[in-house]
């Protein structure tokens, strides 16, 4: 079930990617909102990630 589960995580990821991609190239108005979502999503992956290493080194 795991499996599954990571399997759909990442079959996202590799789609939200070709959107970043298609996006950059001019693509329709949806993918460009997908592409905005992904961004936005890894920007709050990236700011989480940071703020957990701060909270590591504050104890």
């Amino acid at each position: 079930m795991a499996i599954i589960v990571l399997l759909g995580v990442l079959l996202l990821v590799i789609a939200g990617c070709v959107c970043v991609v298609w996006a950059e190239r001019g693509g329709p108005r949806w993918v460009r909102v997908v592409a905005t979502v992904t961004l936005a999503a890894g920007q709050l992956m990236r700011y989480s990630g940071k703020s957990d290493r701060r909270s590591e080194g504050d104890t």
